[in-house]
């Protein structure tokens, strides 16, 4: 990574290596951030309680192969695996589940080329998250492929009073994980702000 100086400051460029070629990582807005933010604390004080695996943010490098370098928003290891931590400075190889926020300028990586890399990795768990339309899209590897296993929306009062009874008891307020067990993430809590 080089490192340029602003201000007489180290100013460090994120970028991430895909099918060879280096992409700049922007940084996150408000939004973006504070998603994350949320997501790393769920998962964090779950893997902290049951000591089964390893959550890192979106400043860490996941070297999937010789081609691909990237820094995904969220990256778990399950324990089994922490062979893959390399010494603590990066992880080398696919993580048990990595998650995406959608923001203008990441949406057609991790859309399609992301998202594939992942699959043809190795990658068991996949969300995309979707702060403009509030919904978490989860794609589960099955057979070497991902499947579309749900799309997480959450839902206003507004929408809520649109639905019939039927409607409104199909509706999910929690998004589980599936690499491990009892762990929900609940929708209104990936969204919220200033929580």
């Amino acid at each position: 990574m080089p490192i340029q100086m602003l201000n007489d400051a180290p100013f460090y460029q994120y970028y991430e290596i895909i099918g060879g070629k280096k992409f700049m990582s922007p940084s996150a807005n408000l939004d973006h951030s504070g998603i994350i933010a949320r997501l790393f604390f769920a998962f964090s004080n779950y893997f902290v309680t049951h000591k089964s695996g390893y959550v890192y943010l979106d400043n860490v490098d996941v070297h999937l192969s010789d081609e691909d370098t990237f820094i995904p928003d969220l990256s778990i290891v399950l324990k089994d695996r922490e062979q893959i931590l390399a010494g603590r400075k990066a992880i080398y190889g696919a993580p048990d589940m990595v998650v995406e926020v959608l923001s203008h300028s990441t949406r057609k990586k991790d859309l399609t080329i992301k998202k594939d890399t992942y699959e043809a990795q190795g990658v068991r768990e996949y969300w995309i998250i979707d702060p403009r339309a509030k919904s978490v899209t989860v794609y589960l590897l099955k057979d070497g492929k991902y499947f579309l296993d749900e799309v997480y929306t959450l839902m206003t009062e507004e929408d809520l009073n649109l639905l019939d009874e039927d409607e409104k008891a199909d509706v999910k307020y929690k998004v589980p994980v599936s690499i491990v067990e009892g762990l929900e993430v609940p929708i209104e809590f990936i969204f919220s702000w200033g929580y």
